[in-house]
């Protein structure tokens, strides 16, 4: 008897104790972290507004979901593919960490497309634009873009400049995967229209000002009407203060895509600068200037005022493209989840938001538009499975003398 007692008691206190450790070790995992892998440095407006677009949409919900607590680590690989890498690699060995977004700069992607797809890395794409990023030599594919594809950008940015009567475009971009990626489309798209590009120059990251002038100066001699120009805010800067001291009658229209948008472009060029030449580029179609906002869009500037400290007012989101991107991708997320049972496991939960992801089963009221199953499951055949935007969310836009982006269609 004494025994059976004592067996009894040695069961019930072991027992207590395995309980004690298992709900401890519940407790640790009701926390999940968000790696932003972006560019801090060169392109750091980008990264802070998809970084306050993610805060925005995790405001809503509280930044927790089923019970566990979600935040965002951001990591700065400064436009530095290897740095990137090893970004994606403490992101594995992070247990808590549950998913990847990424920044503005395509290469980092490109380079590591294979390494995220072997390593099921769920990664979200509210930025870069390259079109190979989401379209996987295998059927692993973990890979979703919110944001405007190259594969439709080219051709877009041609057509526009098409309906506007230029007809001897030259291609100006810079010497990466995202600058070869849009030579074809571009060139894809004025051959439909029965137009040759009348020149094609490279340029490395880093270009000084009197080769940008050597090289405005050749296209002028070429006869170009236009100029469609790749690259980003640096760069584009260097360009773009090139054309101003020119001789006026040098200066040709430029027609570009919108990385010149992610940094500290207008911080570089004054308005005063920026008046005297014809500067548009390629957005999607929605912006907090709009006159005629929604009240859900109202709603969503208030929250982000409110959950990030940086923010007084809407002219404080220096890039939104960034932020509105951003903010739709993590809606379409947050509903994923909402669909599945999280476990506190991340390998499993991840497996469980990348089906849910390509099989939503409820519409996501976002910023851009109201989403109908953006994502669907992939494979060679289904080229755009995901790509959540179409070239029908497109347009062009400018800078105005507050330094702000105009849509103008």
């Amino acid at each position: 008897m004494f025994f059976s007692k004592y067996v009894f008691a040695s069961l019930y206190f072991s027992c207590l104790i395995l309980l004690t450790t298992y709900t401890a070790d519940v407790h640790a995992q009701q926390k999940y972290t968000i790696y932003l892998d972006a560019d801090f440095s060169g392109a750091k407006a980008s990264s802070l507004a998809i970084q306050q677009g993610i805060n925005t949409a995790l405001a809503e919900v509280d930044y927790q979901l089923q019970g566990i607590n979600f935040d965002v680590i951001t990591k700065d690989h400064r436009a530095n593919s290897l740095r990137s890498r090893r970004n994606l690699e403490d992101f594995l060995l992070d247990k808590q960490a549950l998913m990847v977004f990424s920044g503005l700069h395509s290469p980092p992607l490109l380079a590591n497309k294979d390494f995220i797809n072997e390593n099921k890395i769920l990664l979200l794409d509210p930025w870069a634009a390259a079109g190979p990023i989401t379209r996987s030599s295998s059927a692993q594919n973990w890979i979703f873009r919110l944001s405007i594809d190259d594969s439709n950008a080219g051709s877009f940015i041609s057509q526009k400049a098409i309906e506007q009567g230029f007809r001897k475009p030259y291609l100006l971009l810079e010497d990466t995967g995202w600058g070869r990626s849009n030579e074809k489309t571009m060139t894809q798209a004025l051959k439909e229209a029965s137009i040759t590009p009348v020149g094609l120059s490279w340029f490395n990251w880093g270009t000084g000002k009197n080769h940008a002038k050597v090289l405005l100066r050749d296209i002028k001699a070429s006869g170009a009407d236009v100029i469609f120009f790749v690259g980003n805010s640096a760069e584009g800067a260097t360009f773009t203060h090139a054309m101003v001291e020119l001789p006026q009658n040098i200066r040709l229209p430029i027609r570009s895509h919108w990385g010149i948008t992610g940094g500290d472009f207008t911080e570089k060029v004054s308005a005063s600068q920026r008046e005297k030449i014809d500067l548009q580029f390629i957005q999607t179609n929605f912006s907090f200037l709009n006159e005629d906002l929604s009240m859900f869009a109202k709603n969503v500037l208030a929250l982000a005022i409110k959950s990030n400290k940086e923010l007084k007012h809407k002219g404080d989101i220096k890039a939104q493209t960034g932020f509105i991107h951003a903010y739709d991708l993590t809606k379409i997320v947050i509903s994923a989840i909402r669909q599945v049972k999280l476990t506190g496991d991340k390998d499993k939960d991840k497996i469980l938001i990348h089906h849910a992801l390509e099989h939503l089963a409820k519409p996501v009221l976002g910023l851009l538009k109201n989403y109908q199953r953006p994502f669907s499951p992939y494979n060679k055949q289904q080229f755009n499975a995901h790509e959540a935007l179409t070239i029908d969310d497109y347009s062009m836009g400018k800078f105005n003398h507050k330094d702000e982006i105009v849509l103008l269609n």
